[in-house]
């Protein structure tokens, strides 16, 4: 049961990276002051556009080091010291995709304000931030277990 089901979530986890992706490509085609825009000007000519694509690469790491922590399962090497890293891998991850997330928010409140409405996008900013927020506080609680339980085994051995 164990195997198929690390197997189910290492399918999500890649359908997920896949999905966000296209969408993360597709997107600004569709984006009303890229409507008519050329490729060049779409991808090259906007610092918030960038800026996201480079904030991605935490989660999309975060995302690779999830399907790690569910090979490490499938494996049984649940309590291993590489499980422990991964989930310290996707805490930081995490963690950092608040601080990006809040940078992007404070460029629409400052920049953007006023000139186009920014409430959708605002709020698309704070349900991300309570996601990830979230996700570094069950992998911070992950982390410290499997480290407290990989210190008891050490220690009776």
């Amino acid at each position: 049961m164990k195997l198929n089901l690390t197997i189910f979530l290492q399918i999500v986890i890649v359908a997920l990276g896949i999905v966000v992706l296209t969408a993360m490509l597709w997107e600004p085609h569709l984006e009303g002051r890229n409507a008519h825009s050329t490729f060049f000007e779409i991808y090259f000519k906007d610092p918030f556009l960038a800026y996201a694509y480079v904030s991605s690469l935490a989660f999309f790491i975060a995302l690779y080091q999830t399907f790690k922590v569910l090979e490490y399962v499938r494996q049984n090497k649940t309590y291993s010291p590489t499980a422990i890293k991964a989930l310290r891998t996707i805490k930081y991850c995490a963690l950092t995709l608040v601080v990006l997330i809040l940078g992007a928010e404070g460029y629409l409140f400052i920049a953007i304000r006023g000139k186009d409405d920014i409430a959708g996008g605002a709020a698309l900013g704070l349900f991300m931030i309570f996601g990830s927020a979230i996700i570094a506080a069950v992998a911070a609680v992950f982390e410290r277990t499997l480290q407290n339980t990989v210190n008891i085994k050490f220690k009776t051995n």
